[in-house]
């Protein structure tokens, strides 16, 4: 009997082999084009990771606490990408490889994980990180169940009796049958199937509206947030945040307008003089950098900035409601009242 229920997993574990493969680049692909066709590991360069971590920390679930502290102390995050990095070389290949197939399976369902509560609300056109998050997760708990077959390291260990082989624990860690009864591994597998699919349905609904209501996408159009605005000694001070839009470009600010309480222009900056702001006007937060372009002000997603803009003509506004306007390229405007006392 126990020969049997060994060739069953043998034989789900190689019929599994194309996930293990496919998941497993997926994952080792990652630490591929940061260390070796592209360095996105160095702060200074365009493309740095930390950047397009600090994209998740608007909308994400249950983790952007986590976030917040890394994107606001940069050496911690530096490390935090570093060691993700090296995790998710070392989890992918081992997967490919069939080296202690379960232990990578949990890694792969922790990457997931991580993935689908940061930036699951992320993707232009087809939910593109929802959808990677939930299917690395599914393949995770799956591969953790069926280990690997006739086609890994832990199938040629095994066979040539290796000393680790033989301990009880090395069922659980690499690949090989589960010492669980049937009816208990019918329960586990059903209640995982459950739980993930009842995740799937949650973080689709939350993160897109795709269950029920209205559909919704935060990766298309941007919105910036603008707070704490107010204008003293002839200085105009407000914060921005961009909270939503596409992450792989700003939002191109072309236009930063005071009005009165009669909506008439008081002052106004266009975005040939938004694009010579100097370091000394605008305060970052986070990693991702508010910054002048050739044309506009580019507020990244995920940017927290404070921006200081010094002109005389502010020293003699009356002491009334004023309103502070932003204008994208795209046409959008966000507005935030001012009380000048």
């Amino acid at each position: 009997m126990n020969s049997k229920i060994s060739q069953s997993y043998t034989m789900a574990g190689m019929f599994t082999l194309s996930l293990r493969l496919v998941v497993g680049w997926t994952y080792f692909s990652a630490f591929w084009r940061r260390l070796i066709l592209a360095n996105k590991l160095d702060p200074e360069t365009a493309g740095y990771i930390g950047e397009k971590f600090n994209h998740f920390l608007p909308n994400a679930l249950g983790i952007k606490p986590i976030i917040l502290h890394l994107v606001e102390n940069p050496d911690a995050l530096w490390w935090a990408m570093v060691s993700f990095t090296i995790i998710e070389g070392i989890v992918g290949l081992l997967i490919m490889l069939g080296f202690f197939t379960r232990l990578m399976s949990i890694g792969v369902f922790g990457l997931a994980m991580g993935i689908l509560l940061g930036s699951g609300w992320i993707g232009t056109t087809c939910l593109d990180e929802w959808q990677i998050g939930v299917l690395g997760i599914a393949t995770g708990f799956t591969l953790f169940l069926t280990g690997s077959g006739r086609y890994s390291l832990d199938y040629y260990m095994q066979n040539k009796a290796f000393a680790i082989t033989k301990k009880g624990m090395f069922s659980w860690l690499g690949s090989g049958e589960i010492s669980l009864s049937t009816k208990v591994l019918s329960k586990l597998t059903l209640v995982g199937a459950l739980g993930i699919l009842f995740l799937t349905l949650f973080t689709n609904q939350y993160f897109h509206g795709g269950v029920w209501g209205t559909l919704h996408n935060k990766s298309v159009k941007p919105i910036v947030e603008i707070s704490n605005a107010n204008i003293k000694n002839g200085v105009l001070n407000f914060e921005v945040f961009r909270v939503e839009g596409v992450d792989v470009y700003g939002s191109f600010l072309i236009g930063i307008e005071v009005l009165d309480f009669e909506n008439t222009s008081i002052l106004s900056f266009l975005g040939a003089e938004l694009s010579q702001f100097t370091p000394e006007m605008i305060e970052n937060v986070y990693v991702a950098k508010v910054k002048p372009g050739a044309h506009s002000l580019i507020i990244p997603l995920g940017a927290r900035a404070e921006l200081n803009i010094k002109n005389d003509r502010f020293k003699s506004l009356k002491h009334t409601n004023y309103t502070v306007k932003l204008t994208d390229i795209s046409g959008i405007t966000w507005e935030q009242n001012i009380v000048l006392k």
